[in-house]
């Protein structure tokens, strides 16, 4: 017997359908801690093909006190051997000030790029998988919705608006995908 999962992959992967996915880094990894584990993405390209696109904004050399090679070769696994596009950018460092003082808070605000490239390439895909669970992209997904291509959100239960699970033709829990899981996740140590 099939599980949802193959159902949903066999309706989207017909050989006419061109797919093209969002990623959206700081909702995926919420669910890779959700989960404690990483993404497979090897994995996750076999479950679903075509275009992908990984948005992720990156903390500035300097603000951590552990080094960011590590991230800019998974950047190049990405985009070199899984023939990912990566959109990255260094997270924004915004200064606050409130009752408790001077503090610095990072943004990454990738939710326009994804929107600017889903509208872009409008004309190149059939179908449109989004990795995120953000209310702000239920505009976009009426937008795409209204022109006529399909709209799936992957998504994690803990970490997904209801308007946003239930406003595309499909939501898919990624928690519960068993195929697309590599590796434990395991936090680093802070330095001291």
């Amino acid at each position: 017997m099939q599980n949802c999962f193959e159902k949903f992959n066999q309706k989207i992967n017909h050989k006419n359908n061109i797919i093209y996915i969002f990623i959206d880094a700081s909702n995926l990894w919420e669910a890779q801690k959700a989960k404690g584990r990483f993404l497979d993405y090897e994995k996750t390209l076999k479950f679903i093909r075509d275009n992908f696109t990984y948005y992720s904004a990156y903390p500035a050399e300097g603000t951590r006190n552990y080094n960011l090679d590590g991230r800019h070769k998974f950047f190049t696994f990405l985009n070199k051997s899984l023939g990912f596009e990566v959109r990255k950018k260094e997270l924004k460092r915004i200064t606050v000030v409130d009752e408790h003082g001077e503090s610095i808070k990072e943004k990454g605000d990738m939710d326009v790029w994804i929107t600017l490239d889903a509208v872009h390439h409008l004309n190149k895909y059939h179908t449109a998988i989004l990795f995120t669970g953000d209310s702000d992209f239920l505009p976009l997904i009426n937008y795409l919705k209204n022109n006529g291509k399909k709209v799936f959100i992957f998504s994690s239960q803990n970490n997904i608006s209801e308007e946003l699970r239930t406003g595309g033709d499909g939501y898919a829990d990624v928690l519960k995908i068993p195929r697309i899981w590599g590796r434990a996740l395991k936090y680093r140590e802070e330095k001291q």
